[in-house]
């Protein structure tokens, strides 16, 4: 099944031709308009980004000879003269690794192309393992995926519950047993790739955001072993001070007490929305209950972070026998209960298309940031 372009994104050919943004982000923006808009001719892309025909010449040369794009032959319109030769991103050419270290019972990788198509899978259970044995286990997994690539890999992106810090370590991550964990060192000294290691949930609203439908202002909640969330605002990325935003999970939510949590404390929201602990109420309650008292608990932690940032979109991505119908719905009625009603300021609260993969996808979208400087 082949994933249609993703919608253009806003590129800034104004600014292209400043001399302290360099040659690199020139030709990140040749790179941006092709993958977002499609195959074009040069003289195409020299309009569309307001540079001379001979700037664009020489930067798409560069980037052919590097491998970051091709020719794919005439252009079939119809114009006087020669036809005009078109050029693309080498989406089939380049691949990249993504990798899902949140998955409910297994750890998760695949080789994807440049439009996010996943090309071939692995896996590797959990059990019962936490710490030194999870890492091991991830190590294993992405030798076996990157053995699988059939082209050039720009590098391998990771999605891993947790709090990551500068350097790709794991500051904490109470689900596996992590504390301090020098991921993305550890990656790269076994591969020799380009690693790019985050918070599974933001990869999550990377891929919403590059290849979905996702607007420029919206919080992605992912529901898997734990829960967090992604935030993307005025078409950033948030981090935090202390690169922990969205690390809802943990939050304890309301006053009446609840189950212990991993994490030692009591009634954080991750007891009551996390699949695990879902999946367990469900087996005992006979009705759908739970969904609907998880759905306002997590409608609660949400509304001061919708209310604060003006966010448009609230996206759950997760299994979706457990997220679609009362959960959602509770989670969208707690947030109209609560927020200021402004007819103006539609709010929308959907399921993330591809929840499966939406991890594994988006980690591949880090590599095409870092490497290719497309958004």
């Amino acid at each position: 099944m082949t994933t249609a372009l993703p919608r253009a994104r806003r590129v800034s050919p104004r600014t292209a031709m400043l001399p302290a943004h360099g040659r690199r982000h020139n030709l990140s923006l040749v790179l941006q308009m092709l993958y977002s808009v499609g195959a074009m001719s040069r003289a195409d892309l020299a309009r569309r980004l307001g540079m001379s025909k001979v700037t664009v010449s020489d930067l798409v040369a560069e980037l052919i000879e590097s491998g970051h794009a091709v020719e794919l032959g005439p252009s079939d319109q119809v114009r006087p003269g020669k036809p005009a030769t078109l050029v693309d991103v080498n989406r089939t050419g380049l691949q990249a690794i993504g990798v899902d270290l949140a998955a409910h019972e297994v750890l998760r990788a695949a080789v994807l192309d440049l439009d996010g198509n996943i090309l071939a899978r692995a896996e590797r259970p959990i059990g019962d393992d936490t710490g030194d044995a999870i890492t091991a286990r991830v190590l294993e997994l992405v030798d076996e995926i990157v053995s699988a690539a059939t082209a050039p890999i720009l590098g391998i992106g990771v999605g891993t519950p947790g709090i990551v810090v500068a350097g790709g370590v794991v500051d904490t991550a109470p689900n596996l047993g992590w504390r301090d964990v020098p991921l993305r060192d550890l990656i790269a000294d076994a591969t020799g790739l380009p690693v790019f290691v985050v918070n599974d949930a933001d990869a999550a609203v990377h891929a919403d955001y590059t290849l979905g439908n996702g607007g420029d202002d919206l919080v992605l909640v992912k529901i898997g072993r734990g829960v967090g969330c992604g935030l993307i605002v005025g078409g950033q990325r948030v981090r935090g001070a202390h690169f922990a935003a969205g690390e809802i999970g943990h939050v304890t939510v309301g006053t009446d007490g609840g189950a212990v949590c991993r994490c030692g404390k009591t009634g954080c929201l991750e007891t009551w929305v996390s699949a695990p602990r879902l999946e367990q109420a469900l087996a005992t309650a006979g009705d759908d209950s739970p969904l609907r008292e998880a759905g306002e608990r997590l409608g609660i932690a949400l509304a001061p972070v919708v209310a604060v940032l003006d966010l448009a979109e609230v996206v759950l991505s997760g299994p979706g026998h457990l997220l679609a119908g009362p959960l959602r719905d509770s989670v969208e009625q707690t947030l109209r209960d609560r927020l200021l009603a402004r007819p103006e300021a539609e709010l929308t609260v959907r399921i993330a298309h591809d929840s499966d993969d939406i991890v594994l996808r988006g980690a591949a979208v880090l590599v095409l940031w870092d490497q290719l400087g497309v958004v």
